[in-house]
């Protein structure tokens, strides 16, 4: 029997997380922070979860437990408001990273074609 702490993820999810990482070939000594973000990720929604639990078992305001879930654990930003953002920033430094460049490429391809 193996003792593992409540937020320590499953072996098949970490094993997920490692296949997922090798197809977008991430698994570069590089890019290893992208698992070890994961596995903090999947720790908080954990914490977050059992907190939320908590709440609800003792009655708290439903109100005060939505509001509590968004803070925590905000949408993240559209397509449109990242790319807004990108041009932003290269307007301000008057530099232009790569990976702004691939976010209005892909905000831009999302758009009809009308």
């Amino acid at each position: 029997m193996t003792n593992q702490f409540p937020i320590t993820p499953p072996p098949k999810l970490v094993g997920d997380w490692l296949t997922e990482a090798a197809d977008l070939h991430l698994l570069t000594p590089a890019n290893l922070d992208y698992l070890a973000t994961r596995a903090a990720q999947w720790g908080a929604d954990q914490e977050l979860e059992a907190c939320l639990w908590h709440l609800e078992s003792t009655r708290c305001n439903q109100i005060v437990i939505t509001t509590l879930r968004a803070a925590r654990r905000p949408k993240p930003p559209s397509l449109k408001e990242q790319a807004l953002k990108a041009l932003v920033s290269i307007n301000s430094n008057f530099h232009v990273y790569g990976s702004d460049i691939e976010t209005i490429r892909r905000a831009i391809e999302a758009l009809p074609n009308d």
